[in-house]
């Protein structure tokens, strides 16, 4: 059985400051980044899952560090911090610079505003109507509240594009999003349809996702004299993984005490660091992808690394050394 359920972080799928992630040269669009057309296949499937799962890891070890702290725990939590930290700049940011992820602004904006459209008109409508067939209505109910934020985001980008293409003087980019985070509770799964609970895991992942796209996009925006997008992107990151992706946690029990947590994170980890990048690596070497090969190749002593301090953490509660 895989630990607590969490073993689809790796298949696919701001808070923490506003770090420059990836140096795209101004004007530059996504297919101007190096190897990022070139990139076989497979290689290229193996970063999208790989860049997601880091994604995915950074939520969720920030929801393990917040647990740490209500439960006095300040060493675990500061762990949690700066893995989560390592997991979104040192993994998320050279697998999405190697894909060629992050473009001009104009791009930018194109995408997060077919990806908003996508998640509030089929994704949450599909989920709330099966949540609903499911008998799940704590689920149905989220699921049509994040779609009509979806909307709203939608809309804000859609402005935005304009405004950057300058074809309104009238029109501004909007930075009206208000941010109201949930607290992320240690505690069992509200929803006990196995469609619905796969489809807040599918929801959670496309959150933690886009959380990390928009940071990425905010520091595109900064680097390229355009601060008002930079906090549209900012503040909508934000909803992305204080409210979404919090709401959606809560109902799937995604958080348990912090050596449940710890034990979990081991097991992710390690299968990563062990497994899953080695794979990747070996076959981006044979397909003749050198530099996306090298990257994986590090992302695994990354995460191998981030297994043995998890280790020690979780050693250390056992004896009572965590507290101090």
């Amino acid at each position: 059985m895989e630990t607590r359920g969490l073993i689809w972080w790796k298949a696919g799928l701001v808070a923490l400051g506003t770090a420059a992630f990836v140096a795209v040269p101004a004007g530059a669009a996504t297919a101007s980044v190096a190897g990022a057309d070139d990139m076989d296949p497979s290689t290229r499937s193996n970063m999208k899952n790989a860049m997601e799962g880091e994604a995915m890891a950074h939520a969720v070890y920030r929801a393990y560090a917040a647990q740490a702290e209500r439960e006095s725990l300040p060493q675990v939590r500061e762990l949690f911090e700066r893995t989560a930290a390592s997991e979104l700049r040192g993994l998320v940011a050279p697998q999405a610079k190697q894909l060629g992820m992050v473009g001009d602004n104009a791009a930018n904006l194109r995408e997060s505003t077919g990806g908003e459209s996508y998640e509030e008109r089929t994704m949450y409508k599909r989920f709330a109507a099966q949540a609903k067939e499911d008998a799940e209505p704590k689920a149905a109910a989220l699921f049509n509240e994040i779609s009509g934020d979806e909307a709203s985001h939608r809309v804000r980008f859609a402005r935005a594009a304009e405004a950057i293409a300058g074809r309104s003087s009238e029109t501004a980019v909007p930075t009206d999003v208000t941010v109201k985070p949930a607290s992320i509770r240690a505690g069992m799964p509200q929803v006990s349809s196995p469609r619905t609970m796969r489809n807040l895991r599918t929801a959670m992942r496309g959150e933690a996702l886009a959380h990390a796209k928009y940071v990425m996009y905010a520091e595109r925006a900064r680097a390229t004299g355009e601060p008002r997008l930079a906090t549209l992107y900012d503040r909508t990151a934000e909803v992305e993984r204080a409210e979404h992706f919090a709401e959606q946690a809560n109902l799937t029990g995604l958080v348990r005490d912090t050596g449940t947590n710890l034990r979990t994170a081991i097991a992710e980890e390690s299968t990563a660091g062990g497994e899953t990048y080695p794979m990747y690596a070996q076959q981006a070497a044979a397909a003749g992808d050198t530099a996306s090969s090298e990257l994986f190749t590090a992302a695994a002593r990354d995460k191998l690394a981030h297994a043995q301090a998890f280790n020690e953490a979780l050693s250390a509660i056992d004896t009572g050394a965590a507290a101090s």
